[in-house]
């Protein structure tokens, strides 16, 4: 683990990237986390770092083919960050090794194990060349390795099986060798099988496996042979990042002037470490070395991400109790939901309730011949999206609908491209966002001759990800607010305009420096000696400016509590430059994704939500959008969430720049556990009022 370092006073973002995703594979050690949960955890971690070799890791090595005199300044700090992230993740992917073994030899006392090709009984063996008869035959399709130019033409992260097949000596011939590669089709039927029990145990096998035990039916009609079958998975290069640390008009140059040579080409190998040298160097020979980040011998198995889709076996008391999502009692009153929104702020807090409330105001919206538009922006779309279909029904009673759609949300852009078509076709005017600007506030705005609303959000609108991810949305009709919503739209017509927001915080029009200003006014107040103070929840705090600010707030004496989801450049504890400054990272069930900020403001404070993390991308190369929160009930439930995450002692690490992510000491007689409190307070206040979960 990293030693604890006060030397410097900026980690870099990559670094500390690292460190957060190692908190996930801390999680996943934890004994007292459900079994079948702790397999999520480590699938979450390998599919986390899959992405960031494809984009960060790249974006790094791109920058260091530059011949550009900005850029070739920062050579060496590039170098020492790639560097130490291969180190890192050489070191946490042993620890990653051990975790598996942990975890799959704790499964074995619950009756449930892996099998591989050579442990089959005969019952086992006949089941598995019927399910390759009835379902993999067609999906195993060998390719020569011969007829392989290179490894890049290859479809990435995808696991793949390097097959050496042998035909026994005939005579003075010696024994015939050739080389196959099979693709593992799991997205077509699984990672894993289940095979019939025995001994008392379910039986679990992974594809990979299956694959292996069926290479005699894959190359039936030649002549009998043996087998040998390695995995192997490569990355490429998923294109530069151009939401980066750098400024944004030489990042567009580099990516021009290198994209057509770097675009797609393989950034990571992982392979079978079992696998003989004479394969390893011919499999390495269809890969150019040069280019690869890194080229890491591990498991048998690749493609850890499918270890959150294990088979439970039935087993439900090796996964978390089940949370379902609380209906708001507001939400399920017969009176319209957009009149009580006149009345007063409503909000909901997914997962803890459910995202069903804002689909009720959506089709509310859609249905009621007093709404005359609608306008919403959209990042990130579920594949079977109850917000497009209530934006259709919207269109097709007349309303005019307009979808601002983000076409550049990384990995999403197929699903968002689909839905931009199928809402096109509805008549939905669909606008694909801002040359050189990424689309991703959550904003909808609905104009009605009864009286406007916004609703504002921290999170996509996407019912997928409400069930997982923790995120805020208000619905006001706030005339203040409400008319600023719509010239974010007006914004996103004229980008680049002079507009002047006075109750919203917009970037890139001036939310950099209004998040500098709060927090000056917060030094004001301390040196002042009145009470200074700042509670929050985010995402990433990377941004330099920001960073120096917070300190010299923290030195000034402003009390800081942050509750911290992922990277973060600061360093706490550094005396007279960050010893008021306590940041808190939180891994449990549910991804922290909220983005809450509450100034003290010399006693009367000041709350704001929103899409904006304190990172270069969002403050200075997105159209993003915090909303100041004024409903006092809301404003309650703020204060409440930060304050439970910053006293979590049970999931709750201390992030210090270090990246150690020492577990927060228990104080009292009990752990505490945010998420669990939350979802009791929510629970016993939906008790209340005599409404019960769905």
């Amino acid at each position: 683990m990293a030693k604890k370092n006060k030397e410097t006073r900026y980690v870099e973002r990559d670094v500390s990237w690292m460190y957060f995703n190692h908190r996930i594979l801390q999680e996943a050690r934890k004994e007292n986390i459900p079994l079948l949960e702790r397999l999520s955890f480590l699938g979450i971690y390998s599919n986390n770092l899959d992405e960031f070799f494809r984009v960060r890791m790249a974006s790094l090595n791109r920058l260091l083919e530059s011949d550009n005199k900005e850029i070739r300044k920062q050579h060496d700090n590039i170098r020492k960050t790639i560097k130490t992230i291969n180190k890192l993740n050489s070191q946490f992917s042993q620890e990653y090794t051990v975790a598996i073994d942990e975890v799959f030899d704790s499964l074995e006392q619950h009756n449930i194990r892996l099998l591989n090709e050579t442990q089959l009984n005969e019952e086992q063996a006949a089941y598995l060349k019927n399910f390759y008869l009835d379902r993999l035959n067609g999906y195993t399709n060998p390719i020569w390795f011969s007829e392989i130019d290179e490894i890049g033409q290859l479809e990435d992260n995808r696991i793949y099986l390097l097959v050496k097949k042998t035909e026994p000596a005939e005579g003075l011939r010696l024994p015939k060798s050739s080389l196959a590669i099979i693709k593992v089709p799991d997205r077509e039927h699984g990672r894993f099988v289940k095979v019939p029990s025995s001994d008392g145990f379910d039986n679990i096998m992974y594809l990979d496996d299956v694959v292996r035990y069926c290479l005699p039916l894959i190359f039936i009609g030649f002549k009998p042979s043996t087998f040998e079958a390695y995995s192997f998975k490569f990355t490429k290069d998923a294109e530069m990042e151009m939401e980066n640390d750098f400024d944004y008009g030489v990042l567009q140059k580099i990516a021009k002037g290198v994209s057509s040579r770097r675009h797609g080409d393989p950034v990571r190998l992982i392979y079978d470490r079992q696998m003989p040298k004479d394969m390893k160097k011919k499999l390495m020979s269809k890969i150019d070395i040069s280019k690869l980040d890194a080229s890491l011998a591990s498991s048998r198995y690749q493609n850890h991400r499918d270890l959150m889709t294990f088979p439970d076996c039935g087993h439900d008391e090796l996964k978390y109790p089940k949370w379902k999502p609380m209906m708001k009692p507001e939400f399920l009153l017969q009176e319209s939901i957009l009149d009580q929104i006149r009345r007063k702020d409503l909000f909901i807090h997914v997962p803890y309730h459910s995202f069903d409330g804002y689909i009720r105001v959506l089709r509310e919206a859609a249905l009621k011949p007093e709404v005359k538009s609608i306008k919403t922006t959209l990042y990130r779309l579920a594949k079977d999206s109850k917000v497009v279909k209530a934006l259709i029904c919207a269109a097709r009673n007349g309303k005019k609908v307009t979808a601002v759609v983000e076409l550049l949300a990384r990995f999403d852009e197929e699903s968002n491209i689909k839905w931009s078509k199928r809402m096109q076709e509805e008549g939905i005017n669909v606008i694909f966002g801002v040359e050189g600007l990424k689309i991703h506030s959550k904003l909808l705005y609905i104009e009605s001759k009864q009286g406007n609303i916004a609703c504002i959000g921290t999170g996509n609108f996407h019912e997928g990800n409400a069930k997982t991810y923790t995120d805020y949305l208000m619905m006001t009709a706030r005339k203040n607010i409400v008319q600023e919503v719509k010239k974010v739209f007006d914004f996103i017509d004229r980008p680049f305009s002079q507009v002047r927001f006075k109750e919203l915080m917009v970037s890139p029009n001036s939310m950099k420096n209004r998040v500098l200003s709060l927090i000056n006014n917060e030094i004001k107040n301390a040196k002042a000696g009145r009470e200074a103070w700042i509670k929050m929840k985010i995402n990433h705090i990377t941004e330099p400016d920001v960073v120096n600010k917070l300190y010299a707030a923290s030195a000034a004496g402003v009390k800081i509590g942050i509750v911290l989801r992922g990277n973060s450049s600061l360093v706490t504890g550094i005396p007279g430059v960050s010893d008021n400054i306590k940041a808190v990272g939180i891994i449990d069930r549910y991804l922290e994704h909220s983005r809450i900020l509450i100034f003290c403001n010399g006693g009367a404070p000041r709350y704001f939500i929103g899409s904006a993390d304190w990172m270069p991308r969002n403050l200075l190369n997105r159209i993003e959008v915090m909303t100041p929160v004024y409903d006092e009930d809301m404003q309650r439930d703020l204060l409440r969430t930060v304050e439970y995450g910053l006293n979590d002692t049970t999931n709750g690490r201390i992030v210090d720049g270090s990246g150690e992510n020492v577990i927060q000491p228990v104080i009292g007689d009990r752990p505490f556990r945010s998420q669990e409190e939350l979802r009791n307070a929510y629970e016993a206040e939906v008790k209340t009022v005599g409404v019960t979960a769905e």
